[in-house]
């Protein structure tokens, strides 16, 4: 069924902003975007899913290789012990020499899983032959393998699951410009505009659609 996304805003990137806007999903493809009004009397029959804030492209997490490899991402019957934020560092570096493979696997998987929750629909790669189990995950997840067209800026501290910690705006931070015809991966934060979504304030990403599929809304 052809599920049309609307929001106050849509932030297509590479096109104009529209305020009161929607974009018609079918399948893993974007059938339409425009205003609300218009998109939804194209297609009388879709699905309508109505979102606060602001719809904007799913997002490049360039950091991802480190976000999988030298952090751990603790499951949530750890949380007493481990807390439930990565661990890095000498954290990371102390549960490293005793973790299997199938802890291993566990913690990459909850780490594509909370990408998801921060918008990210890309990451940046390449994800090697040297790290075949890494790159299976990364394949199954669904979420897209790019190289990143410009070096993240570089960023002391622990590495960070939100993508807009390394500095870049959305033109540079997006995975795809929103187009007709383009692949459905939307990212929908509840913010009033594109400014909200830099800086250290909160940016809740309410949900995240890849390949056209809900994959992340928060409660």
């Amino acid at each position: 069924m052809l599920t049309i996304h609307a929001a106050p805003l849509v932030l297509p990137v590479g096109a104009a902003a529209v305020v009161g806007g929607a974009v018609a999903v079918d399948g893993d493809r974007i059938a339409a975007l425009g205003p609300y009004e218009a998109v939804a009397a194209a297609h009388p029959a879709a699905r309508i899913r109505r979102w606060p804030g602001l719809i904007a492209p799913g997002l490049r997490q360039d950091g991802a290789r480190e976000l999988l490899t030298r952090c751990y991402h603790p499951d949530p019957r750890e949380a007493d012990e481990l807390g439930e934020l990565p661990l890095w560092g000498e954290d990371f570096e102390r549960i490293a020499v005793t973790m299997d493979a199938t802890r291993r696997a566990g913690s990459v998987r909850r780490g594509l899983q909370r990408m998801l929750r921060h918008g990210t629909t890309h990451v940046a790669g390449p994800f090697g032959a040297d790290d075949p189990a890494l790159r299976t995950a990364v394949a199954r997840s669904g979420l897209v393998v790019q190289v990143a067209p410009s070096p993240a800026p570089v960023r002391e501290g622990v590495p960070d699951l939100d993508p807009f910690a390394a500095g870049g705006d959305l033109a540079r931070t997006a995975g795809a410009p929103l187009t007709v015809g383009g692949r459905a991966d939307l990212a929908v934060f509840d913010v009033p505009d594109e400014a909200a979504l830099y800086g250290d304030g909160p940016r809740p990403c309410v949900a995240t659609v890849l390949a056209g599929r809900l994959v992340h809304r928060a409660r």
